[in-house]
């Protein structure tokens, strides 16, 4: 597990490298399929402090099988992200400025141009309330089932990200540089429309255009790159 660690490593302070995190309010996880182990940063470290050996390893039901310190508080919400999304190989959670601010003001993330169709196959969505009646069984794990209901009818691979009203987003890709790109994207795609629709409230963007943008660069005939 030691590559899986130090990837998950670099991910998380690329974290910091990229303004997405300030303190410790963030953190990055990968799985490994074939053992069915998870690896994440641990709990309220600093990321100046962090090194490899700190990176937590444990199963899909959350038992800790390697490391000295406890995972993130949001262990939970990842692990249940990876049951329910086989695409996922690595998952980012952040509380980054503007992809907060929608997630707060409860919204989804609209599509309003390119930039955003390049990355994302519609819009970004935002999670129901939390059921506070279900939390018995953990607020971090009904979180979690929150982003899976969200995304009934939904690609997870398509749209890999959610908005979790109230709180911030979760990202994920294939593996822990494709998770932290698509945190990045969201968050610049987030401003965008803040400032877009501070300009023009009501802009939007054809969704022919939107689907000749995803399709040339995921599409099965894409044109985009070498």
């Amino acid at each position: 597990m030691h590559n899986l660690k130090e990837q998950v490593l670099e991910a998380n302070l690329e974290l910091v490298r990229r303004g997405l995190v300030i303190y410790t309010w963030g953190n990055v996880s990968a799985i490994d399929r074939a053992k069915g182990l998870v690896v994440i940063k641990p709990s309220g470290v600093k990321y100046e402090c962090l090194t490899a050996d700190d990176i937590v390893v444990l199963d899909l039901e959350g038992k800790v099988v390697e490391g000295r310190l406890k995972p993130s508080s949001d262990t939970p919400t990842h692990l249940e992200i990876y049951k329910a999304f086989p695409y996922a190989g690595a998952v980012v959670h952040t509380h980054s400025t503007y992809a907060t601010a929608w997630a707060q003001a409860g919204l989804d993330l609209p599509c309003l141009g390119t930039t955003h169709a390049d990355c994302f196959h519609g819009p970004i969505p935002c999670t129901d309330s939390l059921d506070f009646n279900a939390l018995a069984v953990g607020y971090e794990k009904e979180t979690g089932l929150a982003i899976i209901r969200r995304f009934e009818g939904l690609d997870p691979a398509e749209t890999p990200a959610a908005l979790v009203r109230n709180h911030g987003p979760f990202v994920w890709g294939k593996d822990a540089p494709g998770a932290i790109y698509n945190a990045v994207v969201l968050e610049e795609v987030a401003r965008m429309a803040a400032i877009t629709l501070g300009i023009n409230p009501a802009a939007g963007c054809p969704s022919e255009l939107q689907e000749i943008h995803y399709m040339r660069k995921h599409g099965p005939k894409a044109t985009y790159g070498q």
